[in-house]
């Protein structure tokens, strides 16, 4: 029998936070499996050709790594959104919005079983945003999350509670910090209010 990986388990403190308080976590360096690209999710054809190029490649490397003797669960994906200032970041400009679309990877995932991951896809259907995609180590490092239940287009509530502990504790927006969703619920079969969506917003503390 393969080993079998719980990586929701492992990393519970980052994947199913509270939805009662925001809290602050040091995120540690992860894998990823990225594709990028910019403006409304709802309104965006390169969006879902790179969600869907980023479930195939990770169910490839799922299978792949299966029959190699070590299974797991295909992680959740995960979105950073960002504009150029992020204290004006609001549901209200979409239109205006950069994002990275995500999901992470096992420790034990290489760069070499991606791109023969991605090869073996390219050879059966290659999808357009296949050629976007790409593997990357990213730390996160502080942030301040917690979880949100309910629709999407209502998070703005939650992401103003999250940046308002912020400065009521004395933390700053990091430079380069992006707002951060992982999406756990599944739309085409959760009813919106019950949707579920991990809220994170990288900090830096100011320097006495």
């Amino acid at each position: 029998m393969p080993t079998k990986l719980d990586l929701k388990k492992d990393l519970k403190h980052l994947y199913n936070p509270s939805a009662k308080e925001v809290v602050l976590m040091d995120v540690p360096p992860m894998n990823f499996l990225m594709v990028d690209g910019h403006g409304d999710p709802n309104e965006s054809q390169p969006f879902q050709e790179a969600m869907e190029a980023l479930y195939a490649v990770a169910y490839t490397l799922k299978f792949a790594s299966k029959a190699g003797g070590i299974d797991y669960t295909v992680m959740p994906p995960e979105g950073l959104w960002w504009m150029d200032d992020m204290r004006e970041f609001s549901m209200a400009a979409k239109d205006r919005w950069q994002w990275t679309l995500m999901i992470m990877q096992p420790d034990h995932i290489t760069a070499e079983m991606v791109r023969q991951a991605v090869e073996d896809i390219q050879e059966k259907k290659n999808p357009p945003a296949l050629e976007k995609l790409r593997f990357e180590r990213f730390h996160e490092g502080l942030a301040a999350q917690i979880m949100h239940i309910g629709p999407y287009d209502a998070e703005e509530p939650t992401i103003a509670r999250i940046h308002a502990w912020i400065t009521a504790h004395g933390y700053d927006f990091h430079g380069a910090g992006k707002h951060h969703e992982i999406y756990l619920g599944d739309p085409r079969r959760t009813a919106p209010d019950k949707l579920k969506t991990v809220l994170r917003q990288p900090v830096i503390q100011p320097q006495a």
